[in-house]
């Protein structure tokens, strides 16, 4: 891990790559034995039940630490150096998600074809071709295609309007798939691209009255304009919270102008209540999530029988494998959060909690340590991404704020979702590697630097004055 400020020696053997990254390995092994104790309490909930064991029981897990072994090694291999606190903790909420999707039975252990079995292993291996793709500074190439990745997001939304099929009042495609996913990856390239080139007008809010520079916004609002009309046809309002907020926070890094949050604010509370009037579905979540027990077997029977297992669970949870998730509509997806609260308890909510902390204080901590400015603004806008649909996810489950139906990072059921979120990891990974290796300060040419109009502490030749007469004397 890095100091900000200094570039960190890069291991150049294998031997002292391996060396360099055995806090990782540490990790990793306590993370393998947190999930295979969770493997056993499902398998023995179930052979308590009288379900015969199989071999094939023990596929996930096998999956598991062999994508955790495998990641290691190609890292250790390629003499990456970058951050390991955040893969750690990955590597842990991940392997969470996988044991409760084998708890939910979402995995087809009988059909060794199925491909919910390679869905993690595909992940991982996105993750790292990424990363290892874009380490040592390669990721500042992605900043020339600006318009590239906004013309890009716009054709996303766009090809899912024309070719999607309509479901629970949104718009999916094939298999019930989401590309709009990958806007959350597109996104944030574009803004970080966006604000980088155009920091100094951006920052520029004029003497006296503050106000926003309309011209440099003007081809940013454009496209968030288009953006969000196609957005709001296809009904994707959580898709919208998460890239609005991600919109202004980068806007705020990126020229330090607080008055980017507060117009947004403005604007987001404006908008919310244009929203309200004018989509039904939206009115009916803030109606179950004002007044729940009006509707207890329509639009509130979710939110509810969410809050029932939540409630069972206590303090301890009833263990898991030991609840009933199959009362909670949605519980693989959307809800799963619910489900580890009535299996899990308090405890094991606050535990998820802690590693979303913790991989979140990493994503920052990269941010602060970069020296690219472009790195940076992709670190803050992807973290920020994972961070919002994640209070998302919580909030509407707990009651905290309306449903948005959002899924939860690396735990919650969909391929889509997954694949963008190890996506934005291999980028995180690539960027805190550092830039590339440059020439060593002994080797540099010394060049002649002319000072800055601007820099009044210059040094300037002392002139040669006469000596006086009484200087003479003495």
């Amino acid at each position: 891990m890095s100091v900000k400020g200094k570039a960190p020696s890069r291991p150049t053997t294998l031997s002292e790559a391996w060396a360099l990254r055995w806090p990782e390995r540490h990790l990793l092994t306590i993370c393998a034995l947190a999930i295979s104790l969770g493997f056993m309490m499902v398998l023995g909930s179930g052979y308590a039940e009288g379900q015969p064991f199989k071999v094939m029981d023990l596929a996930p897990f096998a999956i598991y630490g062999a994508c955790l072994a495998v990641m290691h090694i190609t890292l250790v291999a390629a003499r990456f150096h970058g951050d390991q606190i955040l893969l750690s903790s990955l590597a842990f909420l991940a392997g969470f998600g996988l044991l409760a999707q084998y708890r939910m039975g979402t995995l087809d252990l009988s059909d060794p074809t199925s491909a919910s079995l390679y869905l993690f292993p595909g992940s991982i291996a996105l993750m790292l071709a990424v990363c290892l793709a874009l380490m040592r500074g390669r990721y500042e190439r992605l900043k020339d295609g600006l318009w590239i990745w906004a013309g890009l997001s716009l054709l996303l939304v766009a090809a899912l309007l024309a070719l999607g099929q309509r479901y629970r009042g949104g718009v999916y495609g094939a298999g019930l798939i989401t590309p709009t996913e990958f806007l959350k990856v597109t996104v944030v390239l574009f803004l970080a691209s966006f604000v980088d080139r155009n920091a100094k007008p951006l920052a520029n809010w004029g003497k006296g009255f503050p106000r926003p520079p309309l011209k440099a916004l003007l081809p940013l609002g454009v496209f968030w304009a288009g953006l969000t009309a196609l957005l709001l046809l296809q009904r994707d309002l959580g898709m919208f919270v998460i890239l609005s907020v991600t919109l202004l926070v980068m806007l705020l890094v990126g020229t330090q102008r607080l008055g980017y949050m507060v117009l947004g604010g403005l604007a987001a509370t404006a908008a919310g209540y244009l929203m309200l009037s004018l989509f039904s579905h939206g009115q009916r979540r803030i109606q179950a999530w004002l007044m729940p027990f009006e509707d207890p077997t329509g639009n509130s029977w979710q939110i509810l029988q969410g809050l029932t297992g939540m409630y069972s669970g206590g303090l301890w949870g009833e263990g898991f494998g030991e609840g009933n998730p199959e009362y909670t509509p949605i519980a693989q997806s959307d809800f799963i959060y619910s489900v580890i609260g009535e299996e899990l308890g308090f405890v094991g909510c606050t535990l998820i909690v802690i590693f979303f902390l913790i991989f979140f204080s990493r994503g920052l901590g990269i941010a602060d340590q970069t020296r690219s400015n472009f790195g940076r603004l992709v670190c803050i806008g992807l973290t920020t991404v994972l961070a919002t649909q994640t209070f998302l996810n919580l909030g509407g489950v707990t009651k905290f704020i309306p449903l948005t139906g959002i899924t939860l990072p690396f735990i919650s059921h969909g391929g889509s979702s997954l694949v963008t979120s190890f996506i934005s990891l291999g980028l995180l990974l690539a960027i805190s590697e550092g830039p590339a290796k440059t020439q060593g300060a002994g080797t540099r040419k010394k060049t002649a630097t002319r000072p800055e109009s601007g820099d009044t502490k210059q040094k300037r030749p002392a002139s040669k004055k006469k000596p006086t007469a009484k200087a003479k004397a003495e």
